[in-house]
């Protein structure tokens, strides 16, 4: 807790047995970390089963595999029922590191922003940590076409490692998003649509084989869906296109 602001992480988790355990233990590192929700989308491993032992920790278990969006959305729907008012998400894979958790939550809970995101390109991280160059190409130029189309100025729109309040939470429609990974992006254009700053900080990654990660083929689809996300963003802003992600305009803070 801080300020009074209750503290709950969430971790997206799939097939996470191997670095669920180290990465939970350095979350509750935190002191400040009241509750941490771990949803797992039906793993073939023990992820549920390890995650049943841990301390502090509300388990979810998807009977099947729903994708990536999907367990946000519950993941999310979790932490605002346990009374989340800070929500921080860290994948389960160990490849962002949770000792910024203290300074993500600091930024919220000061009242200073309402979405957080770890870069891992501020500083250079992203290929020191062992990132590959075709995703690093393919980051820059995503997140450089997505800044034109809506207008921000981000460093990149693709981490994984997030930070919101609750009351952004609360007015973002996520039930119209994907269920797969365009979720992330959809997010941030619903975010950036109400108004709303995101701030970043940088953060070291690490790449290595038990981190998660999409194939080239779930890559390039990813890719198109942020393409038309940015798209839709400013087709809308022009009034030319009414879509279903941001129709709905909440102006109250």
């Amino acid at each position: 807790m801080i300020n009074g602001k209750k503290i709950v992480v969430v971790m997206p988790a799939y097939n996470a047995e191997r670095t669920l355990k180290k990465t939970h233990r350095e979350v509750l590192e935190q002191d400040m970390v009241d509750l941490v929700v771990v949803v797992d989308d039906a793993s073939a491993d023990q992820t549920t089963k390890l995650a049943k032992t841990l301390p502090q920790t509300v388990v979810y278990t998807h009977p099947h595999n729903q994708g990536y969006g999907a367990n946000q959305k519950t993941c999310y729907r979790l932490a605002l029922e346990n009374g989340a008012d800070i929500v921080i998400m860290v994948h389960p894979d160990y490849q962002y590191t949770p000792q910024l958790i203290p300074a993500m939550a600091a930024l919220i809970a000061n009242g200073l922003y309402h979405c957080i995101l770890g870069s891992r390109i501020l500083g250079g991280y992203a290929l020191h940590g062992g990132m590959p160059i075709w995703k690093y190409i393919a980051n820059r130029f995503l997140t450089l076409t997505e800044n034109i189309l809506t207008g921000a100025k981000l460093s990149e729109y693709h981490s994984g490692y997030r930070a919101f309040s609750r009351d952004l939470l609360e007015k973002l429609p996520l039930e119209q998003n994907s269920d797969d990974f365009v979720f992330d992006n959809q997010m941030l254009g619903q975010i950036l649509w109400q108004g709303y700053q995101i701030a970043e900080v940088s953060c070291p990654t690490k790449y290595f084989k038990e981190a998660s990660s999409i194939n080239f083929r779930r890559s390039c689809r990813y890719g198109f869906g942020c393409l038309w996300v940015g798209l839709q963003y400013r087709l809308a802003k022009m009034g030319l296109l009414k879509p279903r992600l941001f129709v709905r305009k909440i102006t109250s803070r």
